[in-house]
């Protein structure tokens, strides 16, 4: 291959070589040339005064004698002198004896001598004789062209310069010449050779060495190279070998994908297959769900409309003047359709779990308060030799943040279930206050629970066994709801049972609290407790007492009696009563079940003496404790007055298409002392205010002609009835139809059956506080 003479390496390298001689070279001239430069200046001067020195004598000879013609041919004899251009001779009395000049020499390079040793200089000496030094004769003066000297000094100097440049030239020839052949040639050679040479050969021979070079670099790089494509050529062989075994991979990998393939088409078709059953089957489960939420729907509105006229004409006629056998039968009636109430909204909550539609509240409220109208409500279920009651934390928070409608739902099934299945002994309901949250405890001295059963009792619709069914009766879902609401709560419901010893279910709740503890309050005074060890009023009082400020003192029934000093007496039961009353005039709190309190004969022979429900309520004992212990001289009233009915002077519209339920909320509303008008169904009702002004509308949502929902929003396209309270009455229980009656533009919701009571706090908050009057 050729390369420029200028890329060359040996030009490069002798051209560099060039380069550091020439300015050496030239460095070394100049030097010369300096010394030379001062060699003539010096020698300038001392030709001249050797001239002059050489004058002296006869010069002074001729001022001595004031010999004018020998003057004349002396300075003529000087004048001869290259380099002179002026000579003269004047006396001591400054006499011109003898002066002569000539014109400098003209040249083109007289500026460079005139630079360098100046144009001309001037000599002169005084003249005297040897025999008398000290007396001057005259003087000799000399005018000097240093061109003469500058003119051999510019030759040489050139001379000096060229010899230099041309030594330089010589010497880079010669060095070209000596690294092309001795380095140039033969890697001109070398790389000639290695590109002729086929790098993809698997056998390659090695590149000659060039002729003289074995040993030295060239030498090495060509073994350097020699090695290289020996490896080169081993890793092309290598490689070849990887492809042909890669290309038999490739062969097998195409026909294992070929048969994956036909394996994935054939997979493919019954996925597909499997996916049309899966949406297919998606399909019938949205389906049965759409059925079974239509289901529930028409059968909650189906029940409960009957319902609502069976508990509502049961309630209206336990109102009214009745034998003793007929309140009896009826109040037997009236609970029994209360059962079937509670059946159908334990049902449907259930469904709520499956369908995942159970929504929480989060409001404040007292869990203390709601725990014991629960316990008070549901004492009436109590066997007459069942003990039951509520022990609160002292230091439970005024108030808690959660859904007091589900709490008290677990509540209520817990302690229904305690009852149900404890015939005599205890049942407690302990509230405990917990680092995050609180802990209900119900413990009962029952039937208990087998080991093997106990994890069944929580499904729905599942008992211990099928002999418990028959004696208790009941359908298995209260305590699976139960479970089911701790677990919706983020809390836990855990079982302790042993059968024939009774059960412990401790129900743990996160509820948050929202106000703190309320003072405890701070009562002084000593009181007896008349009731055993063992006793649930003895294990409450021993809680709230002492927190309370008072010293107690229990004795046991049977103890023999003393002079025991004490402000009041408490006991759960009059057994013992008059043998205390015989010894002591202290008034008694008697805490006894409902159905179990004193005649009127039995309270004049103990008084003073009160009676309290159990299971006692800390807000009752602490109003008696307050008036026995804080100076009242007269006993409260055992029984409070019943309250005077409220008039409240309203006129009610009743949308409802059902006869039974039509003279249901008519009795009610007016027993509540309301004006009643009634509408058939949403068009009838539509025509009626039109006319009249009423102050509420209860308004039923299934009707023919015009449901409730599309009457309402009739109405709020009115605006003079934009603040017309309407009150929807609905069979439907489900979690959505509050939401869609608030949608339409009612107030308030309602489900059938409802109790006057419930009415009653609705009309409370909705009529206008003119038309209610006490």
């Amino acid at each position: 291959m050729d390369i420029a003479l200028t890329q060359r390496l040996s030009f490069k390298q002798a051209g560099l070589t060039v380069l550091v001689a020439f300015i050496l070279g030239t460095a070394l001239s100049l030097i010369q040339v300096g010394i030379d430069y001062a060699s003539e200046d010096a020698s300038i001067n001392r030709e001249i005064n050797a001239l002059i020195e050489i004058s002296h004598n006869p010069a002074a000879r001729i001022a001595y004698n004031i010999d004018a013609e020998l003057a004349q041919e002396l300075v003529l004899g000087l004048l001869r002198s290259p380099a002179v251009i002026s000579a003269q001779i004047t006396d001591n009395n400054e006499l011109i004896l003898a002066s002569v000049s000539r014109p400098p020499s003209s040249s083109r390079y007289r500026v460079f001598s005139d630079y360098l040793f100046g144009k001309q200089r001037s000599f002169s000496t005084p003249l005297f004789v040897s025999h008398s030094p000290d007396e001057a004769l005259g003087l000799l003066s000399l005018e000097v062209d240093t061109y003469a000297f500058g003119s051999h000094f510019l030759r040489r100097s050139m001379l000096t310069l060229l010899t230099g440049f041309a030594r330089s030239l010589l010497l880079s020839v010669i060095l070209l010449v000596l690294f092309y052949f001795m380095l140039t040639k033969p890697l001109t050679g070398f790389i000639r050779a290695l590109s002729e040479r086929d790098l993809l050969s698997t056998t390659p021979g090695k590149l000659p060495y060039p002729p003289n070079h074995e040993k030295d670099e060239i030498g090495v790089l060509v073994d350097v190279t020699n090695k290289q494509l020996d490896s080169i050529a081993s890793e092309i062989q290598r490689r070849e070998q990887a492809e042909n075994r890669l290309t038999l991979y490739l062969g097998e990998l195409e026909d294992a994908v070929s048969a994956r393939t036909a394996e994935l088409e054939a997979t493919n078709s019954r996925l597909l297959e499997s996916n049309r059953e899966l949406e297919q089957a998606r399909r019938t489960a949205l389906d049965m769900a759409q059925a079974r939420s239509a289901f529930l729907a028409n059968m909650s509105h189906e029940i409960r409309t009957p319902l609502n006229g069976l508990l509502g004409m049961l309630a209206l006629s336990l109102d009214g003047p009745l034998t003793h056998e007929q309140r009896q039968q009826l109040s037997i009636a009236h609970d029994s359709g209360k059962v079937l109430v509670e059946l159908l909204n334990d049902i449907l909550d259930l469904s709520k779990f499956e369908a995942g539609q159970l929504e929480l509240e989060q409001i404040p409220f007292d869990l203390g308060t709601l725990v014991e109208d629960t316990a008070s409500l549901l004492s009436q279920n109590a066997a007459p030799d069942v003990e039951l009651t509520c022990l609160i934390d002292p230091q439970l928070p005024q108030q808690l943040l959660g859904d007091p409608t589900r709490v008290r739902q677990i509540v209520s099934n817990l302690l229904a279930n305690a009852l149900k299945f404890t015939r005599q002994g205890r049942v407690d309901i302990s509230v405990q206050r917990q680092a995050n949250g609180v802990q209900l405890i119900v413990r009962d001295t029952g039937i208990g629970i087998a080991a093997e059963t106990q994890a069944r009792i929580f499904q729905p619709f599942a008992q211990a066994d099928a002999g418990i069914t028959r004696q208790f009766g009941g359908t298995g879902l209260g305590l699976a709801l139960t479970r089911r609401l701790c677990e919706a709560m983020q809390g836990k419901l855990t079982l302790e049972s042993q059968e024939n010893y009774g059960s412990r279910f401790c129900a743990f709740l996160p509820l948050s609290e929202h106000s703190s503890s309320p003072p405890l309050p701070n009562l002084k005074g000593r009181v007896v407790i008349l009731s055993p060890a063992n006793s649930g009023l003895s294990e409450q009082l021993g809680i709230l007492l002492g927190s309370w400020g008072v010293t107690q003192v229990r004795v046991d029934p049977d103890a023999v009696l003393g002079c025991i000093e004490a402000d009041l007496l408490i006991s759960d039961s009059a057994q013992h009563l008059q043998a205390w009353r015989d010894a002591s005039n202290l008034p008694i709190l008697l805490v006894s079940a409902y159905g179990s309190f004193l005649s009127n004969a039995q309270i004049k022979a103990l008084a003073p003496i009160e009676q309290l429900a159990r299971p006692l309520a800390r807000q009752t004992l602490l109003e008696a404790l307050r008036h026995y212990l804080q100076g009242a001289d007269q006993p409260r009233p055992s029984h409070e007055q019943p309250s005077q009915p409220v008039d409240r002077q309203a006129l009610v519209l009743l949308v409802e298409d059902n006869p039974v339920n039509q003279m249901v909320a008519k009795g009610m509303l007016h027993k509540l002392g309301c004006q009643v008008l009634l509408a058939q169904h949403g068009g009838e009702a539509l025509e009626l205010l039109e006319n009249m002004r009423p102050d509420l509308v209860l308004m039923d949502c299934n009707m023919p002609v015009l449901d409730g929902y599309e009457t309402t929003r009739r109405i709020r396209q009115q605006a003079h009835w934009q603040s017309l309270p309407i009150i929807a009455l609905t069979a439907n229980a489900l979690s959505d139809e509050r939401e869609r009656c608030r949608a339409a533009g009612m107030n308030d919701y309602l489900a059938k059956p409802f109790r006057k009571e419930e009415l009653a706090a609705l009309l409370d908050q909705w009529l206008p506080a003119g038309n209610t009057a006490d």
